[in-house]
């Protein structure tokens, strides 16, 4: 791991962290002390608020997914390993409701070779880009239950999916958008599928670009909520030097 140079897949969390629209909380950051005390010396401490799903987080399969994993149940396997960058960008910007299709895939195989089991997939769309201009990266800035009908934002085709279960057996999914599914999606089925098979997602990844196709290691570590359906993740990438 000493050869590796390490890339941040992470935004920060403060006042500008999206969340869906239709949230009713985003991320507090509270000051509870700060300054020099009585006794001469700098301390400062705060306190936090932030929903499960928004920014970086991950997406853990009890969130579409009866009696699946839960955040803290998630193996540690589950969050670490190899690692591929799949671009989509070319299709996906010009057509905010693309969903990435399996010819994706295949074309990124003919030149990188077959995607091995246990595989990391990461789908760089180039939406991440926009992060955080909520109405560039969602397709509108509006919030509240009105805005959903409204979005509009690139995603995995359900069958991309189950083909990727079935036919490479991943590990993980993740992608510079808000969802893995797209934003006009109605029924979230990539979502019903990944975590029906119990395995994870990372959505709202940052730095994509940054990355080569292959010789890729991720760890990703979400805030380890009890019970979670998700949770603000770090999430970095090695790339060999």
């Amino acid at each position: 791991m000493n050869d590796l140079n390490w890339i941040d897949l992470t935004h920060s969390f403060d006042s500008t962290t999206l969340y869906w629209p239709n949230n009713k909380t985003k991320f507090i950051h509270h000051s509870d002390a700060e300054g020099v005390t009585p006794l001469g010396y700098y301390y400062s401490s705060y306190s936090i608020c932030a929903p499960e799903h928004g920014g970086t987080h991950l997406d853990a399969p009890i969130h579409f997914a009866k009696d699946k994993y839960t955040v803290e149940q998630l193996p540690l396997t589950s969050l670490t390993g190899n690692a591929v960058v799949i671009d989509v960008s070319k299709n996906a910007l010009a057509n905010r409701d693309y969903q990435i299709a399996i010819a994706d895939i295949k074309s990124w195989e003919m030149e990188n070779g077959k995607i091995e089991k246990n595989t990391i997939i990461l789908f760089k769309t180039g939406y991440g880009k926009y992060y955080p201009n909520r109405g560039d990266y969602f397709g509108t800035p509006k919030t509240g239950i009105e805005a959903i009908p409204e979005l509009h934002f690139p995603g995995i085709d359900p069958k991309t999916t189950s083909w990727l279960i079935k036919e490479r057996e991943v590990k993980a999914i993740g992608l510079d958008t808000p969802s893995l599914d797209y934003g006009q999606s109605k029924d979230f089925k990539t979502h019903q599928i990944l975590m029906g098979s119990n395995k994870p997602g990372f959505e709202n990844l940052a730095n994509l670009d940054k990355l080569p196709a292959t010789n890729i290691y991720v760890v990703a570590l979400p805030m380890k909520i009890g019970k979670g359906s998700g949770a603000p993740l770090r999430i970095i990438a090695g790339v060999s030097n």
